[in-house]
């Protein structure tokens, strides 16, 4: 990684050559309170996070990966901090119907689709830009033009993603997206976080608190089946409490999962910005809160990683060495008009109704 530039703040470098001979790029964005973004272009993602801790000592907070060619070549390294769509999560059979026509994806996790399809938004170079200072924003915008007919989706769609670092230490993601034609979209960023040391050991001594009444019950094949009350369960984050605690249960949910692989449903604020989760590791002092205008998410405690791939700082991502916080609307929506209607928008955009969406991840330290 060499060949520094800075346009705008934003210091830009060649990250590598994907196999069509496309260029790919990354970005760097500092804030004055010493938190560090990296991103790149390939799947317009997050790809570090460094922060201080409690001492002014700082690490990585997020899994991610040096080199494009890990995200190439390791399937399991392809949605680390990765802008996921058309459509996030599971899709049950990888079927729906719309406008009267069947639609077949293709079943990437059988007998499901997931996440987009294998070329999905995660696997494409999106462009680049850092942002005009004189919009009094540090960050870059990604943009990526989706053909008709992608991955099996109809409708062709221009979306953008605009990642922004404010001087408070608060990392934004603004989603925007047009269509000419009906289709679902439910876009995310499937950030792998560990506040501790950036995935060289568990999150299960982080406490989470998630202010969520209800969570989405799932069969074998991690479709929803029942919207149910947390009230009881080992899904009862609403006081806080270690990831961890209980995930070893007697719970044929956690079982299933090998632990939290579960959608959350949370209070329908409208369209406002509203507090979702608060992680914190007591040990380095680093916590993190998760704002969005989504009236979902996805906690997902890493239970497939298995040390095969080595991060920064040669770390070796184990079972359980991160969680993720997706923000989203709920599985199989598109085929589950009960829980389409848990968002405030529909899955199904409309060219007449622009999407957008938007999470923040606020960073601060615990006091002493």
């Amino acid at each position: 990684m060499s060949g520094i530039e800075t346009v705008a703040g934003v210091e830009t470098r060649r990250w590598g050559t994907l196999p069509d001979s496309q260029d790919v790029q990354l970005f760097v964005l500092r804030a004055p309170n010493g938190l560090t973004v990296t991103l790149g272009e390939y799947g317009a993602r997050l790809l570090r996070v460094q922060m201080p801790d409690r001492d002014g000592v700082p690490g990585d907070v997020l899994l991610g990966h040096p080199e494009l060619a890990v995200y190439l070549e390791q399937e399991d390294a392809l949605y680390f901090g990765a802008t996921v769509g058309r459509v996030a999560n599971r899709t049950a059979r990888g079927r729906f119907e719309l406008g009267g026509q069947q639609y077949q994806l293709a079943l990437n996790n059988p007998p499901n689709h997931l996440h987009g399809g294998p070329g999905g938004f995660h696997a494409v170079r999106w462009e680049g830009t850092a942002l005009d200072e004189s919009d009094g924003l540090r960050g870059v915008a990604f943009r990526y033009h989706s053909p008709d007919g992608e991955e099996g989706y109809p409708g062709a769609v221009d979306v953008t993603a605009r990642y922004t670092l404010g001087d408070d230490g608060w990392l934004s993601l603004d989603c925007w997206a047009t269509t000419d034609t009906p289709t679902p979209l439910n876009l995310t960023n499937h950030a792998y976080w560990n506040l501790a040391n950036g995935g060289a050991g568990s999150v299960l001594d982080h406490t989470l608190l998630l202010p969520a009444d209800r969570f989405l019950a799932v069969d074998d094949n991690a479709i929803p089946t029942a919207i149910t009350e947390v009230q009881g369960t080992p899904f009862d984050f609403r006081a806080g409490k270690p990831l961890g605690q209980d995930m070893d249960a007697d719970d044929a949910q956690l079982r299933g999962a090998g632990g939290y692989d579960h959608h959350f449903v949370l209070l329908n604020g409208g369209e406002c910005l509203k507090q979702v989760a608060v992680l914190a590791d007591p040990a380095s002092g680093r916590r993190m809160e998760v704002w969005t205008t989504e009236n979902g998410v996805q906690l997902y405690s890493s239970n497939f990683l298995g040390g095969s791939v080595g991060g920064w700082n040669g770390a070796r991502y184990e079972q359980h060495s991160a969680l993720c916080l997706e923000t989203q609307q709920a599985p199989d929506a598109v085929n589950q008009p009960e829980l389409d209607c848990l968002g405030t928008v529909s899955i199904i955009v409309q060219p007449s109704q622009p999407y957008h969406t938007q999470t923040q991840w606020r960073f601060s330290v615990l006091d002493q």
